[in-house]
């Protein structure tokens, strides 16, 4: 067991990558601490909305 090595996919990478500039740019554009927050929980569901928009466009 001590030989096992956990293997964590790209896709965890990429979306840390995702959420940290999406948490950057959210919280720039923030004009008060409530609009921050809905920044915060944005940059969390941001691979939602980008999925649902391709798909609305795909006619799917």
């Amino acid at each position: 067991m001590k030989d096992e090595v956990k293997k964590v996919g790209n896709g965890s990478v990429l979306y840390g990558m995702g959420f940290l500039g999406a948490l950057v740019y959210f919280i720039g554009h923030a004009l008060s601490f409530w609009t921050g927050v809905l920044g915060v929980v944005k940059a969390i569901f941001w691979p939602a909305f980008v999925i649902y928009k391709v798909l609305e466009l795909l006619k799917l």
